[in-house]
Order: structure tokens, then sequence, then C-alpha cells
């Protein structure tokens, strides 16, 4: 039953009303972490009236935890996160229905929880995991909501398989461990998992009410440094794994490098190196351009994606995860744009080319990859 008083300014509105609210009471949704992310997220939803709530984590409550994890308090520290996480939804709305698991979501639990649920919501922070839950909301048919944050910066999209929308259709393979750091050795600006997270919140009350998504086949950008926004539009990519099981993600969760914690001086090494990794817009690229600027562009993504679409004019193409074979190839007098489907792959190949011997000043990683130009300059592109 809703509670108009409660929601009475839901009520008021005509795209939720009285019809949606009732909605929001029967949905079923499932938070992955009661971290930055999953605290908005969880927060807004029991707010919003959403009837059943889960959440897993299985981590505890660290002092270092509250400059972003607002969910939490003080007298929490020591504690389960999903002991703190549900005594406090229930603080807020004691009539909410919260089903925590104390446990890592994984390969062999994911299925198992997820089924049921309307919607799972990503507040994870580490990439085996994210590919876990796209697999799994693929296989089970469960629209999910993506979000990530690394020091100034956020993502957030919404992806279905009914919609043929999915993580991998923009990130087809995962990094290597050391391609990204977590919030532990980058660093995160405290409120910008509030903004993600909200934002992950919203789209999840939106598809509930019927509303629909506004990010299905978009990725939202967001700057706090800049407080500047922007989307890519993306489509299906046909080069990506089809999934029948869950070994992708299972192999990813296997490889020890990925949940072993690294010595302090790797992810020293790696801190500094993130740091002097350069990144350029299309528009700055193509600004610069006009003022006689000549960077070799190098276009790291498969070659079924470069069938499918390219630029007109480039330079090299190679393969992300063994960019560094072709670092003879890249002339010695001029600086190099790497680009990739969105970004990410990009900054894996920049890594292994500053290994290879080619100084981190004369590399840019291009912003938002051929989506972004795409977008920005059309007449740029080719396709077939």
């Amino acid at each position: 039953m809703v509670d108009m008083q409660r929601h009475a300014r839901h009520l008021v509105l005509p795209q939720v009303g009285i019809e949606g609210q009732e909605k929001l009471a029967k949905a079923k949704v499932f938070v992955v972490g009661a971290g930055g992310l999953g605290s908005p997220v969880l927060l807004y939803l029991a707010a919003a009236g959403v009837g059943t709530i889960g959440v897993i984590d299985d981590d505890l409550v660290d002092i270092s935890n509250l400059q972003r994890q607002v969910l939490h308090r003080t007298e929490d520290v020591g504690r389960l996160k999903v002991d703190s996480a549900k005594e406090q939804l229930l603080a807020l709305d004691p009539n909410l229905n919260i089903v925590e698991h104390k446990e890592r979501l994984s390969p062999e639990n994911a299925l198992e929880l997820f089924k049921g649920w309307d919607v799972i919501v990503d507040g994870t922070d580490n990439i085996p995991t994210r590919y876990l839950i796209d697999d799994a909301c693929h296989l089970l048919s469960i629209p999910w909501v993506y979000g990530s944050i690394h020091r100034f910066e956020g993502q957030v999209s919404f992806f279905s398989s009914k919609e043929d929308r999915r993580y991998r259709d923009l990130f087809p393979e995962a990094p290597p461990a050391g391609a990204l750091q977590n919030c532990a050795e980058a660093g995160v600006f405290g409120v910008l998992p509030g903004v993600v997270g909200s934002l992950q919140a919203t789209e999840v009350i939106k598809h509930i009410i019927g509303m629909g998504s506004s990010l299905i086949g978009r990725l939202l950008l967001y700057d706090a440094e800049s407080m500047s926004m922007q989307s890519l539009h993306f489509g299906p990519l046909d080069s990506k794994p089809e999934i029948t099981d869950l070994s992708y993600a299972q192999a990813l969760f296997d490889d020890p490098t990925y949940c072993t914690p690294r010595p302090q001086q790797v992810q020293e090494d790696e801190a500094a190196r993130d740091s002097m990794m350069q990144s350029i817009t299309v528009p700055e690229l193509k600004s610069k351009q006009q003022t006689g600027w000549n960077p070799f562009i190098i276009d790291v993504r498969s070659d079924e994606e470069l069938q499918q679409v390219r630029l007109a004019t480039f330079d090299l193409h190679v393969i992300h995860d063994v960019a560094n074979t072709a670092s003879n190839d890249v002339p010695s007098d001029r600086d190099v744009v790497v680009m990739c489907r969105s970004g990410m792959r990009s900054q894996m190949a920049i890594m292994l080319l500053n290994q290879a011997g080619i100084d981190s000043s004369r590399l840019y990683n291009l912003t938002g990859g051929i989506m972004a130009w795409g977008q920005i300059a059309p007449e740029d592109i080719v396709h077939g």
C-alpha cells in the first residue's frame, strides 16, 4: 500500500502518480555494493518507495569510507556495510523490505542471487565484477544500471539485452588488472559518487514507473572538475564475445592479478604513470590541427570494429593489447593520439607504448574515442 503522506510530492507528478508509486512499491531492485555509489543509490531508492531492495557486500565500514559513503556513520566503523545500510534504510522508511547478503558477488552465486529481481544496479569498483554483472544480466534478461567513478570523473549508462545494449558493446574486452586503479590508489572526489549514484537511481526509478531510460545506448560522462557533462551514443558491437555462460567472467576472477593486492611500489609506479597520461577531446584535437599540429593517430580497436567504422584518415592500426609491438612504426618527431571505441582500451595502449620507450609527453588519449569523434565531426567518419 502506498503511503500517501510520505510520497505526496511524487503523487502530484503526472509522470508518477498513484499508479507509478504503486509500481515502485511492488518493485525489486538489487544493488551490488554498499559503498560510494551504493550509498546514494540505496538512499534514493528507499526514499522513492522501492518496496524490496537487495544489497550485497562483504566489506566492513572503514573510517576512510566516510568521506564519500554517506550511508554510514562514524559509529558504524568496523560493522558490516550491509548491516549499517539496512539500519539506515529502515530508519528512513520502516515499511521497506531490505534483503541483505553478507558475501561477495561471484560467478558461483551471481545467477542465483539475481533471479527474480527487476533491475540490478552496479555499485562496484572492480572490473571482473562489472563484466560478471553484464554477463549474468544478459543470461537472465535483467536490465542493469552501470556507474563508475575515478578521481573527478564519472560514467553512467543503462544496459538491457532486450534493447540490445550491453556493457560489452562499449568495452568488449577487459583491460589488464594494472591498467586501472581503484579509489584507494587513485583517489576520488568525495561528492562525485553522490552525483553519479543519484543519476543511477534516477534511471532505475524512471524504468520502474514506465518512463523508460534516457541512457539506453548512451554513455553519460560527468567531469566534476570542469563541471561538464556529455553523452556518447553507441550501438550493438558485432565483435563482442557471445555469452552463453559465465566462463568469460570466471576467467577474470581466476586471474590472480585482479584479486591479489599489488605491492606498494607497483601501485606508486602506476599512479605516477597515470598522472602523466594526457587526454585530448575531439574539439581540442581539431582546433590544434587547424594551427598546424600534425599528430600520428593510432586506432587500437579490433579488426572487426575497424571494418564497421573508422576515420577517413589515420596513420596506424594495431590491437590495443599488443600496441607496444608497433613502437618502431611511430615517428620520433610527431606527437601521438591513441583512440579506441570509447577511451578505455586506448589507455592501456598508451601504457604499453610508454613502456616500449615512447615518451609520455608525446602520447595523448582521445577522450570518448571514435564514438565522440563520430558525434562531433561525422564528416570525418567512414562506415563499412
